[in-house]
């Protein structure tokens, strides 16, 4: 992962790219949280684009954009491990961990069966190469990056576009998770040592189907997490509109 410095002539598509990633980030997590419950993996990469500041060095401020990977998100922060070592910077290093609010991201990226979703500052320099600059940097990264005019965000979308609005397999494991419950009935309601519940994390993943299954069952849907955060505030602020009216009637 190299050092990205952007100058002024690519800063105003860069921040274009930073905003499209900030608001897309759901569908990244909404991945991440089903990869964790995958036998078998089916990412090949999913990784977070962070902007670095140190003001104190010789030649003053500096900044470097640097993916982090394992990646951690609990509605409001997002948490990773630095993936390399910086080109100038000496305040951060290769295996620190970071945390940052989702909101202050600069890119996303998963890649699956040799594709890559997001990946917005990434085809803004595609963007400004030659064809077969772009064809030496895909290979470099062993991707298939598509149409920089259609960026793709959620898995076989363009082939099943309601794959925008729910997970497949939400909906798949609907029924496992009905069992699940019934032979476990303390998931329904207990938190961890952060005050999440089931319902908190489905909201925040976008899960429809399973935030469904969970009221039925009988989640407390005012639950709040330590730091006071309802299912309906995290699907709020994460834009999961689909699962607002859901967590907004039930808790009137």
């Amino acid at each position: 992962m190299s050092k990205n410095i952007y100058n002024s002539e690519t800063n105003t598509k860069m921040q274009e790219a930073f905003a499209k990633a900030r608001g897309t980030f759901k569908y990244f997590w909404r991945e991440m949280s089903w990869e964790a419950n995958r036998i078998v993996p089916a990412l090949d990469l999913a990784i977070v684009k962070v902007e670095f500041r140190q003001d104190d060095l010789p030649t003053g401020a500096e900044i470097e954009f640097m993916w982090i990977g394992d990646i951690d998100f609990d509605g409001v922060t997002v948490k990773g491990v630095l993936m390399n070592e910086p080109h100038v910077l000496t305040n951060v290093k290769a295996g620190d961990v970071v945390k940052i609010p989702v909101e202050e991201i600069c890119d996303w990226m998963f890649a699956t069966r040799g594709k890559a979703y997001g990946g917005f500052t990434i085809h803004a320099v595609r963007d400004t190469l030659s064809e077969s600059e772009k064809t030496e940097h895909d290979n470099a990264w062993g991707l298939d990056f598509g149409d920089s005019n259609n960026i793709l965000v959620a898995y076989e979308q363009e082939e099943n576009p309601e794959n925008l609005i729910e997970h497949p397999m939400s909906a798949n494991m609907k029924d496992g998770l009905v069992k699940f419950l019934q032979e476990q009935p303390k998931n329904i309601t207990s938190n961890d040592s952060f005050g999440y519940t089931m319902l908190h994390r489905q909201a925040i993943a976008g899960n429809k189907a399973c935030v469904e299954v969970l009221i039925e069952a009988g989640a407390d849907i005012n639950a709040k997490t330590n730091n006071g955060h309802t299912a309906l505030d995290f699907a709020q602020k994460l834009g999961w509109e689909h699962i607002v009216p859901i967590l907004s009637r039930e808790g009137k």
